[in-house]
């Protein structure tokens, strides 16, 4: 009932779905992180069980790391997850699937005084949540496209942020990267200032942030249930760009954004939909993405993989594609 509104303004109708086959399988896994970008999965819980989902289970995992492996291994089926790293993890074999492109710029690097531009990251102390996670990548790829070498000029330490925002507060460290919800704590406290804002600052705003993707034997036995959950998690943020009061609402009531010691807040999440290109869907290019983003990761030496391999070997479109026609704005 809480989300039977804002369904209605994105088509949550029954007749597109029941025209379809239908789901070969009445359970989806879906990889969760706790965080307010990735509203979309969790309000694809309510937009599901149409679809034909009755058993739509969310895996507790705190890195995207974790996603990734949870998505190779098969203990989840579709979930939205950062692309970079997930070129990483193609690159590398794994057998999971991109389906989609959802939204742009939840990313967002703070730094002191010392730290004015990706430049001054030089011989400079950067905290990460994990190697290989996204903030570790996205900072490697924007330091290397000023000209800076991210494994030799950069001190990496890994640290939550929970951790790491006392030492950015105190200087002990010189910058930052965060996700929502922490960049409005962050601005709140006035700890730091922004370095660059991915949702708004280019090249990266131009590029999905996150994307929907799925485990490959998934996506090979179960073509009418990926679409309806891809379906799902799209029509989920159409209701974070038409309605982002009902949707923070929902997400917070529900717990999906709650960290350990951080109890997740109505107005910071509200901010966080309000802010992020959710409608992007439709007009970017998600191959576009996968190919900026294979070509950064290879000038530095994170894969081995053309973008044409990757695109070819580890993209599908044709749900998307479908569902581009299908849920026109």
């Amino acid at each position: 009932m809480a989300l039977g509104g804002a369904a209605a303004l994105v088509g949550l109708r029954p007749q597109p779905a029941d025209a379809e086959p239908p789901p070969e399988t009445t359970r989806l896994r879906i990889g969760k992180v706790a965080a307010a970008c990735t509203a979309p999965e969790f309000l694809a819980e309510e937009l599901l069980r149409p679809e034909g989902f009755s058993d739509v289970q969310y895996v507790e995992l705190q890195v995207v790391p974790g996603v990734l492996k949870s998505l190779a291994a098969g203990t989840t089926d579709i979930s939205m997850i950062t692309v970079l790293p997930t070129v990483m993890r193609l690159d590398a074999g794994d057998p999971i699937v991109v389906l989609g492109g959802v939204h742009v710029g939840c990313y967002e690097l703070f730094g002191t005084d010392r730290v004015r531009s990706i430049r001054d990251l030089k011989g400079k102390t950067v905290g990460v949540w994990a190697e290989e996670d996204g903030e570790h990548v996205y900072i490697s790829i924007m330091a290397a496209y000023v000209g800076l070498d991210p494994r030799k000029d950069i001190t990496w330490v890994s640290q939550s942020p929970d951790e790491a925002i006392p030492l950015l507060a105190k200087g002990k460290i010189d910058a930052y990267m965060v996700f929502p919800p922490f960049a409005r704590e962050l601005r709140e406290k006035k700890i730091g200032h922004t370095v660059v804002k991915t949702a708004v600052d280019r090249p990266w705003s131009q590029y999905f942030c996150c994307m929907a993707v799925g485990n490959r034997e998934f996506v090979r036995k179960h073509p009418a249930a990926t679409k309806r959950a891809l379906r799902g998690i799209l029509k989920g943020a159409d209701i974070c760009a038409l309605e982002p009061e009902r949707a923070a609402r929902f997400v917070v009531d529900k717990g999906f954004t709650r960290f350990p010691g951080y109890t997740p807040r109505y107005d910071h999440t509200l901010q966080t939909l309000k802010e992020l290109p959710y409608g992007k869907w439709r007009e970017y290019d998600p191959a576009d993405t996968i190919r900026f983003a294979a070509l950064r990761l290879h000038e530095i030496g994170m894969i081995k993989s053309s973008p044409q391999k990757i695109l070819a070997q580890s993209t599908d479109w044709r749900f998307l594609n479908d569902l581009k026609k299908e849920l026109k704005a």
